[in-house]
């Protein structure tokens, strides 16, 4: 039985080191197949840097996918075009650097990793449920992992439900709070509305908590700054079986004071 880690937004530097830290013991723990995590927000400020990359690579991950903010930091699309291991989203518009899917391939296992990101609350982009149509005519694997950043929970359920057994997985990101909603759908896809964050226990969605609460109390601008503290991880395992299906779906939570 294979096994895929997935981990959520990846939050800044703390973030990085955290999971460079935890990962030789998950690693031991779980002996993962392949290694997936969202960075769309690992370097500091937010976005996603050459530095920030390499460093989720170094520490095991295999395949970074991205957000509304990977292609903030235009140091990255050199990176991009490169092709390997990264994805942004598969439906931004054409001229964006990168690809919206990736294969892992490996002689045990293989994995295509599909990028999409929601339109509900989100910058206009073009329609996530045609893009993944269009993306699965041309995918030959059986095992697909869809990350689908996005905002509304009735947007993740309604894509979870539309690609339920044309896909292995689709893991929610973006809102960096996990839900406890994981699950088998009717035809065997795992679903997750929302894997969490890799980032300050005591934060708001990562960042200090000052200044994001005068932001929403007063409404006027603040500079944020990501917290450094108590880091924790937040993430899911799959464990696949035969023919491209997910036979269990957990969540992962390492705290600040985990051994």
């Amino acid at each position: 039985m294979a096994c895929v880690l997935f981990f959520g937004d990846v939050v800044g530097q703390a973030g990085c080191d955290c999971l460079r830290r935890r990962m030789p013991k998950l690693r031991k723990q779980y002996q993962p197949d392949v290694i997936v995590a969202n960075g769309e927000n690992s370097a500091e400020g937010n976005g996603i840097t050459p530095h920030s990359a390499k460093q989720l690579w170094n520490c095991g991950v295999n395949v970074i996918t991205l957000g509304n903010h990977g292609l903030r930091r235009r140091e990255i699309y050199e990176v991009l075009e490169r092709k390997e291991g990264i994805v942004r989203p598969a439906n931004l518009h054409p001229s964006a650097p990168g690809t919206g899917w990736y294969l892992y391939d490996h002689p045990s296992f293989s994995l295509a990793v599909i990028n999409l990101i929601g339109r509900v609350y989100m910058d206009h982009t073009e329609n996530p449920f045609d893009t993944a149509d269009r993306l699965l005519k041309r995918i030959d694997c059986p095992n697909i992992l869809v990350d689908f950043h996005a905002e509304a929970t009735a947007e993740k359920l309604s894509m979870g439900h539309y690609l339920d057994g044309r896909v292995s997985a689709v893991i929610g990101t973006h809102t960096h709070v996990a839900t406890a909603d994981e699950r088998l759908l009717p035809k065997g896809t795992a679903y997750l509305t929302d894997a969490g964050m890799c980032g300050g226990q005591d934060s708001i969605l990562g960042v200090t908590k000052g200044p994001a609460i005068e932001r929403m109390r007063t409404g006027l601008p603040a500079r944020f700054s990501n917290d450094t503290e108590k880091i924790e991880l937040h993430g899911v395992i799959l464990w696949f079986g035969s023919e491209g299906k997910v036979e269990k779906i957990e969540r992962l939570t390492v705290t600040s004071d985990s051994p």
